[in-house]
């Protein structure tokens, strides 16, 4: 995180910081479940520990470990990993205008730590990007803000629990707790009709889906709740002289 330096002085730094600690515990005790759930699975401890500083997504990780354990062919891995990280390209496809002014190593290390509580907070912060250098540099501060804040709870929890595998038991359900704090930020964005029926979608499908093997429902949900809410979403009549929310 070396270049958040430049960031640090900024009002809208602090800003970030602030709303990202709001979840930070929550993350936290995910970031735990993941690192001893990793471990007691099966993974080596410097396998977990490498797979949680290249990887740095909490559900991909737990998607892709049961199936790496189970021997799972790496197509099978991949394509699950892959489905659990679509969301990320919808991401990236939103936040491009307000990164496209800064170097490509920034806009690549910002892609990298950007999880989804920074995307979150960032985009109901900032629905559009700045008209200046000036908003800009504001809204970059904010993101790097959210960003470290989730990093340091993300990464500090995860090695942790991998450090302390074999002393914290998965039964004291942290990764429950994790879940429980992020589903107060799911449902808050929940503020349209079309975000209403996909979370509806994906929920039904995960559990509908969940005697499938592998953790195969994760992706069965995205895809289901993908899916529709594309056809749905190309179904709406398009604002006059305008484009779709």
């Amino acid at each position: 995180m070396f270049f958040l330096r430049a960031h640090r002085a900024h009002p809208a730094f602090r800003e970030g910081v602030r709303d990202q600690a709001t979840a930070a515990m929550g993350i936290a005790a995910w970031g735990l479940m993941t690192g001893v759930s990793m471990v007691q699975s099966g993974l080596s401890p410097l396998e977990a520990l490498l797979m949680t500083l290249i990887v740095y997504a909490g559900s991909a990780q737990l998607a892709a470990t049961p199936m790496i354990v189970a021997g799972a062919p790496l197509w099978v891995i991949l394509a699950a990993a892959f489905c659990v990280n679509l969301r990320f390209v919808v991401f990236s496809a939103h936040l491009r205008p307000y990164l496209m002014h800064l170097p490509r190593w920034q806009r690549l290390v910002t892609g990298y730590v950007t999880a989804d509580l920074s995307y979150v907070f960032f985009a109901r912060r900032y629905p559009r990007p700045g008209a200046d250098a000036q908003e800009l540099a504001a809204q970059q501060a904010y993101l790097m803000g959210n960003c470290g804040v989730n990093y340091v709870a993300w990464m500090g929890a995860s090695l942790t629990g991998i450090a302390l595998a074999n002393v914290v038991p998965v039964a004291w359900g942290l990764g429950f707790a994790g879940i429980l704090a992020l589903l107060g930020v799911l449902c808050s964005l929940a503020t349209s009709k079309l975000r209403v029926v996909s979370l509806a979608i994906s929920g039904t499908a995960a559990v509908a889906a969940y005697a499938l093997p592998l953790k195969l429902n994760i992706v069965v949900a995205i895809a289901s709740a993908v899916a529709l809410c594309l056809v749905l979403d190309r179904m709406r009549p398009t604002p006059a002289g305008g484009h779709h929310a």
